[in-house]
């Protein structure tokens, strides 16, 4: 088995910044989501 010099085995796993919210749904009703902070930035949510 081949391995890298420092002998890391095991895959680095990237996983998305979840952050709970408070949004409002279409209704304009408040609700907690929770959120990655790439879609916060990006303004795929409203925030309320």
């Amino acid at each position: 088995m081949s391995v890298s010099h420092s002998h890391r085995r095991t895959h680095r796993r990237w996983n998305p910044n979840i952050q709970t919210v408070r949004t409002r749904d279409d209704g304009g009703n408040r609700r907690r989501q929770n959120v990655c902070t790439s879609c916060l930035k990006a303004g795929k949510v409203a925030r309320g």
